[in-house]
């Protein structure tokens, strides 16, 4: 059976910010066609405040309950896909379950990433690993970090492909 994967993106935040990255490559990629790897849910455009994003995608979580949840963010001062390892909430960690070493291993324009940033993505990111861990739910969970795609937009859309791809194959039952 193809894994169910829950990819999310965040509306802009800032007056400069003619769109949001994260949500133009998924953009991209909600227009192509995935199903033979895996099946792919989209919540696009979420608010930018943790509490409202964090409630709307575990409601989204508990409706669909997918195998993996892809959050993504805009990152505007990077140049590569970045895939954030952990996240923090005042002096608690929490880290993914993912092998980011497997999963990289063949990425091109993405890289490992220790800073979710201190802002709404990891908020996000560490209320959704703390879900999965309260709920004991055997969902994997990432969140990578876009940067503006301008002249690099082909490499990280292929990256991102590769990273469903990556889950397509190695979750199918």
């Amino acid at each position: 059976m193809k894994p169910k994967i829950l990819l999310t993106s965040f509306q802009t935040w800032l007056p400069h910010h003619i769109s949001n990255s994260s949500d133009d490559l998924l953009a991209k990629i909600q227009k192509q066609d995935y199903s033979l790897l895996a099946s792919l849910s989209f919540l696009r455009n979420l608010p930018v405040d943790i509490k409202l994003a964090s409630q709307t995608t575990i409601k989204e979580i508990e409706d669909i309950n997918p195998d993996v949840v892809i959050c993504c963010g805009m990152a505007e001062k990077r140049s590569k896909l970045t895939i954030e390892s952990n996240a923090f909430c005042e002096d608690k960690c929490l880290y993914t379950s993912v092998d980011l070493a497997g999963l990289t291993k063949s990425l091109i324009a993405t890289e490992v990433s220790r800073n979710a940033g201190k802002f709404v993505c990891e908020g996000l990111y560490y209320r959704i690993l703390e879900y999965i861990q309260l709920q004991s739910k055997h969902i994997h969970c990432i969140f990578i970090h876009v940067p503006l795609l301008r002249n690099n937009t082909d490499l990280i859309k292929k990256d991102f492909d590769s990273i469903i791809e990556y889950f397509g194959q190695n979750l199918a039952i």
